[in-house]
């Protein structure tokens, strides 16, 4: 309040009859508050800038929270994301790859490759995380996929939206299918992946092989739920993959099964 003065400090702890907090003081062009209406005036001061607070805080929590049903990914600090897909290589290709982290409009690339190999955290389900290691060939195949489907989900567009643009870009030849073998690996201990029922959950490191247009029952494979040793995951598609889990040997391992076996069979 314009030329309001302090109010009376508390003498003691007491007040004098007509004296104190409620004594109202000038509200400016000489004149003076009614007792009792300074109290009133405070409170109304206090509420609305709680009120304020309020307000201000329910915008950050907006704008920082996901909403219900979003189909974007949760964005990660660069430097954690780019640890992330660098996992997914052997050490001896992520010194050497390019690498994307993924922001608010689509990937970005942070570093060119040196050698073919892009390494990329791809999220096939906005939930999902799947750090990743492809070869120049997937470079030039599969990665242009990924990239446009992020664009597409930046853009609001919906799953069933981005599937039939993959599906169309796939029938004009605007992603075009591999021409030779090749792999992605897949080797962070940090894998979350669709299953079979479309629900997301960990998989151990594995490392994966083109496979256009193959099946399970081409490999003799009854599908990640069978428990084989190798499974087809978008089969029959042009972008089918054969999936290998990796399992470590040791040369203790191998120095048993010698010990054990009198040879070839």
């Amino acid at each position: 309040m314009s030329g309001a003065v302090p109010l009376k400090r508390l003498e003691s702890g007491r007040t004098k009859p007509g004296e104190g907090l409620f004594d109202g003081p000038d509200a400016g062009c000489g004149h003076r508050l009614p007792r009792g209406e300074v109290s009133v005036s405070l409170i109304r001061v206090f509420l609305l800038g709680l009120a304020a607070q309020i307000a201000v805080s329910a915008v950050a929590v907006v704008q920082s929270t996901p909403t219900a049903g979003s189909q974007q990914p949760p964005l990660m600090e660069h430097q954690k994301e780019i640890a992330l897909a660098f996992s997914a290589c052997p050490p001896s290709v992520a010194s050497k790859a390019g690498v994307y982290v993924l922001e608010k409009s689509g990937y970005v690339k942070v570093r060119d490759s040196r050698s073919g190999f892009t390494a990329i955290v791809q999220h096939s389900l906005p939930t999902s995380q799947e750090p990743q290691c492809m070869d120049e060939e997937g470079t030039r195949t599969f990665l242009p996929r990924v990239l446009k489907v992020a664009e597409l989900r930046a853009q609001g567009k919906s799953p069933e939206e981005i599937k039939r643009f993959v599906a169309d870009a796939f029938a004009k030849g605007v992603f075009p299918t591999p021409t030779r073998p090749g792999v992605i690996y897949m080797l962070s201990t940090e894998n979350l992946v669709p299953n079979d029922k479309g629900s997301v959950a960990a998989f151990p490191p594995h490392v994966m092989f083109y496979g256009t247009h193959l099946t399970n029952a081409d490999i003799g494979s009854e599908g990640q739920a069978g428990g084989g040793p190798a499974f087809v995951v978008n089969e029959g598609a042009p972008h089918a993959l054969v999936i290998v889990p990796v399992v470590a040997h040791t040369g203790s391992d191998h120095a048993s099964t010698d010990k054990s076996s009198d040879g070839p069979q």
